[in-house]
């Protein structure tokens, strides 16, 4: 296993408790906003690895501001992280996968992408459009036995709900390793069969008829 983030330091707890569990992990710290990172990224994991099986693209920040207000510097960075570094990812991934004639691409997406919340411009606009690049990816891929797919998740319990406890208990939240294991569940599927879109969310999260 590839383990990419800016922060070595979160990588490194996280490839510790893999290895624990007599699991292997490579720690690439990463920014996927960069091109060259993300080429090294993949370089490092041919050069270890000799092959890239699955990518999941997970990166993803949010605004909470009023469009009106909303600069363009934090609209761009919403938009390079969410969106562009998912791009770069994809790219190099493929490049690769289609001299193997397999592989997955797992992207994060969310359902704001499907019914949005009031001042996420760049978020709500990044996730329509990472749902636009899967299928186009699993469009430009599928005749090279690479399946690409989306995951919706509703309200799960990551940095990005840090201050929104009240909200949390209000609508429900996820457990992350509850979200993750339906990643892994498409990961695991047969190399004939996607699943190209999916939403998982708590029962009692206001999504459905929500304004």
């Amino acid at each position: 296993m590839v383990l990419a983030s800016r922060s070595r330091e979160k990588l490194e707890a996280v490839a510790g408790e893999i290895q624990s569990a007599r699991g292997t992990a490579l720690v690439v710290p990463t920014n996927v906003t960069l091109e060259e990172d993300a080429m090294n990224l993949f370089r490092h994991t041919l050069e270890v690895f000799g092959r890239v099986d699955i990518l999941v693209n997970s990166a993803g920040i949010t605004s909470g501001t009023p469009t009106d207000e909303l600069s363009l510097e934090a609209w761009q960075n919403v938009l390079d992280v969410n969106l562009n570094g998912a791009f770069l990812c994809s790219r190099e991934a493929l490049r690769i996968m289609k001299r193997q004639r397999s592989g997955r691409i797992i992207n994060i997406g969310s359902i704001s992408a499907k019914a949005p919340r009031p001042n996420t411009a760049p978020y709500t606009t990044s996730k329509f459009a990472l749902e636009g690049l899967t299928r186009s990816l699993a469009l430009d891929a599928r005749d090279h036995g690479i399946a690409v797919s989306i995951l919706h998740p509703g309200n799960t319990a990551t940095p990005l709900w840090h201050g929104r406890d009240d909200q949390a208990r209000e609508e429900g939240i996820m457990s992350p390793n509850n979200l993750a294991r339906v990643a892994v569940t498409i990961a695991a599927l047969p190399q004939d069969m996607n699943m190209l879109e999916s939403i998982v969310l708590p029962v009692s999260m206001p999504f459905l008829g929500r304004g």
